[in-house]
């Protein structure tokens, strides 16, 4: 399973600045231009995980293989994107093909990069976004509504299921909450899917500080805490002009020493990719062997059957087991061999649920 971000905000808030950082990449312009951004700009960064390195280091791997994370800068939005003002048909068609939103605000001041509203004020910003999306999904949900209804006349009960639902995300909408908000049965779940709407996604907030900020936060970057707490979600404090500088280093003690100098003890990336798995529930599990350790990503729940599957569709077909070892039994026994000596090493089935740092082995025939 990847890790599929669209990086939005208003214009001007850096987020182009932060998708080049985390890709290390210029691809995107990041101009003082409010539609720099046209065309979604995707950036894939490999995961830091140091239990990788320690299990590749025991195993004796010739290759390190990270799990990814796709990072896609979306063009800026502005008041009226759900009626097409700006680039609003495309933002809201680029979103749609996300998992999750990381909203940009910007919580710095600098009279050189110009505001579309003037004033510095993130929890307005965000909420400017919010709206757009939602008003987005009252138009979609209600165009459904005549043909659930022409449905719903030639008996059908899926459609007055649905149409159920869609007048629930409709109550919401109009009292201004996003869909994200709406309680789900087991059974709801799938068909609300179905629905595709923008504010359903989750939402991780990157507090985009000066340089002097970043360790601590600033006002600005409080304010939109609280608003995460209330919501339920997270928010992190980065700087992109940080990030952007420690991007150019290509040495590994360079920017540790250049982030202990401001304060800090990792990289944006690193919290905003922690944050990001939080975000969407996600673990990481490991196969490990003399050619190579290799990480892997999976939704929190997942089976052993799915794990396999994601290396290769014949693990799947023929799966017979999954010897598995913590991570921790793993690094403590010094390896496969040392826990199969000690009895950590467990043979499960395809309905084992994969937990996070599970170093697995795959026996299969076809």
């Amino acid at each position: 399973m990847g890790f599929n971000c669209g990086i939005v905000g208003l214009p001007n808030v850096g987020k182009s600045t932060l998708f080049n950082a985390l890709t290390e990449t210029a691809a995107a312009e990041a101009a003082n231009f409010p539609f720099c951004t046209i065309e979604p700009n995707t950036g894939r960064v490999a995961v830091p995980d140091v239990r990788l390195d320690k299990i590749t280091a025991i195993s004796g791997s010739a290759a390190t293989i990270p799990t990814y994370l796709d990072f896609v800068d979306i063009a800026g939005l502005v008041k009226g994107a759900s009626k097409g003002e700006g680039l609003g048909n495309q933002f809201l068609a680029n979103i749609r093909d996300v998992d999750a939103i990381v909203h940009v605000l910007r919580c710095f001041e600098d009279d050189n990069i110009t505001h579309v509203e003037t004033t510095i004020d993130p929890v307005r910003d965000a909420e400017t976004v919010e709206t757009e999306l939602m008003l987005a999904d009252m138009e979609s949900l209600e165009k459904r509504i005549d043909p659930l209804i022409k449905k719903i006349r030639g008996n059908d009960k899926e459609a007055a299921d649905t149409l159920k639902l869609v007048e629930r995300c409709l109550e919401l909408l109009h009292d201004g909450k996003p869909a994200r908000l709406l309680e789900l049965s087991d059974e709801e779940c799938k068909p609300f899917h179905v629905l595709q709407l923008l504010s359903a996604k989750p939402v991780l907030y990157i507090c985009n500080v000066d340089e002097g900020s970043a360790a601590n936060g600033n006002a600005f970057s409080g304010k939109v805490e609280a608003m995460a707490a209330k919501q339920g979600t997270n928010a992190v404090v980065i700087s992109a002009e940080i990030e952007e500088e420690i991007a150019q280093l290509t040495d590994a003690e360079e920017r540790i020493e250049f982030l202990e100098a401001l304060g800090l003890h990792e990289t944006g990336l690193a919290r905003v990719i922690r944050a990001g798995y939080h975000l969407l529930h996600l673990i990481t599990f490991f196969t490990s062997g003399p050619k190579e350790t290799r990480a892997w990503t999976m939704a929190t729940g997942a089976k052993a059957l799915r794990a396999a599957g994601a290396i290769h569709t014949d693990f799947e077909k023929g799966f017979i087991k999954a010897e598995t070892i913590s991570y921790n039994d793993f690094i403590g026994l010094g390896g496969e061999q040392g826990a199969k000596d000690a009895g950590k090493m467990r043979q499960e089935g395809k309905d084992y649920v994969v937990a996070d740092g599970d170093v697995l082995l795959f026996r299969f025939n076809v």
